[in-house]
């Protein structure tokens, strides 16, 4: 595992990214708070790409929790069954549908803390949404950034929690905000994880993978 590459050297890999894309954007469809939760939920294990081809047509009739509610558990289904464990996440976006009612007016909390306590959501999603909703500097670490963080030394930990704290603590605080987008965009489409495509990437000369394919 390489070590964790010194400030000069993340401020000049950040800076490429930001000249590269300044205002990188999350792939997941979504129109308010609420269905960016439920799309983050229902991507746990499936691409962006389908759930996004799943809730097309969800989030044309679906956009608040007591809509789901109205259309109902088995309503859900027949829109989300293209995704993997589909049942479940639809038990769960019911239970969280409920539980945003009840105790939130309906509405999406801002804290991560009330964000985790609901059903079918853990740390990375409730990262997701503070991130791409509330304009939060939380970083979600995905396989995506937790390869590219331990692969290249930007941000090198043994578990999602460590490469959390070492984008927080290592990452110049000007692309802080941006940092999830920019690793998570890098891991999918250049710093892949079997055939990393290093002949395009724009900081191959500074980062620490030994075994760089050009």
């Amino acid at each position: 595992m390489p070590d964790q590459l010194d400030y000069n050297t993340l401020n000049e890999i950040f800076h490429r990214f930001h000249a590269s894309e300044p205002e990188p954007k999350g792939e997941l469809n979504h129109v308010n708070a609420y269905t960016l939760l439920v799309a983050v939920a229902l991507s746990a294990q499936a691409t962006d790409k389908g759930v996004n081809r799943a809730t097309e047509e969800l989030f044309k009739i679906v956009d608040t929790p007591q809509k789901m509610l109205d259309l109902g558990e088995d309503g859900l289904i027949g829109h989300i069954k293209t995704i993997g464990l589909y049942r479940n996440k639809a038990k769960n976006v019911m239970k969280m549908a409920r539980i945003l009612v009840d105790k939130y007016g309906g509405e999406v909390p801002s804290s991560r803390a009330a964000l985790e306590g609901l059903p079918g959501v853990g740390r990375k999603t409730a990262n997701v949404v503070l991130n791409m909703w509330w304009q939060m500097p939380a970083q979600a670490v995905d396989t995506h950034i937790f390869r590219v963080g331990n692969r290249t030394g930007i941000a090198k930990g043994k578990d999602v929690v460590a490469v959390e704290r070492a984008i927080e603590d290592n990452i110049p605080a000007p692309y802080q905000l941006h940092a999830h987008h920019w690793l998570i965009l890098h891991g999918r489409y250049v710093c892949k994880a079997r055939k990393p495509a290093c002949a395009a990437c724009i900081i191959r000369d500074i980062c620490d993978f030994e075994e760089k394919t050009i």
